[in-house]
């Protein structure tokens, strides 16, 4: 059991005959993933050599779909091109589109997700901006290292891509059901409260690990549905705690207003509803061991 991608999953790769789609096409193939086509309308009907295996090119996400019964698409188009290409996937209803592509224009990714919502959430977007999604030992769509961790009980949700690879390496010897990097852009398409609830129903995951960070509100939203809706045990990081006040770091989304926003008011807010919460990535993966112990 896994949320969201699994070893069913069929993968297409958007952008699979640009350099990075290429280069992470052949690395999800060598961890397992079963990639069975991309997309390039300029080059459809060719193939490309992906760890030895020729993979189809199509000239869209629909065509693909058709051939191959893929449901998962990975996008490694360039930022320009970004919002067209989930619109594509999109309007073929695609179950789940992973988008990896770093600065997407925050008003593109406005307008897909709601042409997302206004098509009925047909599609799960994941990202943009994102490393994407592993389930250790089944599947791995996008950007995270398959040989850091292992198949294990831990469910993963992480604003911070690197964060998610220390997380998941950290904690190696338990292993994870699937790791989920959401991005952390200010507009994302699946967020922390959708992976909680799916890890909350997933009767494989045990508990779950929350990777978070100074700017916005998410986390304190996620703390109130943990409170009403969570029953498993969480763990949470919050990045930022040594970030100087009024001043953006990192990931565009992390923008702190006077005290909103804060590593503190994000720990004190989880805090509050039992969520054990650590102040570096080591303490946070020794919190996680204790629970697993405590059973």
């Amino acid at each position: 059991m896994a949320i969201f991608l699994n070893a069913g999953s069929r993968v297409i790769v958007q952008g699979i005959t640009g350099s990075e789609g290429r280069k992470h096409g052949a690395r999800m193939i060598a961890a397992g993933t079963n990639v069975v086509g991309g997309t390039n309308p300029r080059k459809a009907g060719q193939t490309v050599d992906l760890s030895g295996r020729d993979v189809p090119v199509f000239a869209d996400v629909a065509e693909a779909m058709a051939a191959t019964g893929a449901n998962v698409s990975v996008v490694f188009v360039p930022p320009a091109g970004t919002k067209d290409a989930v619109i594509e996937a999109i309007d073929a209803q695609i179950p789940l589109a992973i988008v990896i592509t770093e600065g997407v224009p925050v008003h593109d990714t406005a307008a897909f997700w709601a042409r997302a919502e206004a098509s009925g959430n047909r599609t799960r977007i994941v990202g943009p901006n994102c490393p994407g999604v592993a389930s250790p030992g089944k599947s791995n769509a996008g950007i995270i290292p398959a040989d850091i961790t292992s198949e294990g009980r831990i469910g993963l949700v992480s604003k911070s891509g690197t964060l998610t690879y220390q997380m998941m390496y950290e904690l190696r010897d338990i292993g994870f059901s699937t790791a989920v990097g959401i991005g952390g852009d200010p507009i994302i398409g699946t967020t922390h409260i959708d992976c909680l609830q799916a890890f909350q129903d997933d009767p494989e995951t045990d508990a779950i690990v929350m990777i978070g960070e100074i700017g916005g509100d998410a986390e304190e939203r996620a703390a109130a549905f943990i409170e009403k809706s969570v029953t498993k045990p969480v763990v949470a990081y919050v990045a930022g705690f040594t970030a100087p006040e009024g001043k953006t770091m990192g990931h565009a989304g992390a923008i702190i207003s006077g005290s909103a926003g804060t590593a503190q008011a994000k720990k004190e807010a989880l805090e509050k509803v039992g969520v054990r919460v650590g102040r570096t990535p080591s303490e946070t993966a020794s919190l996680v061991r204790d629970v697993m112990r405590a059973g």
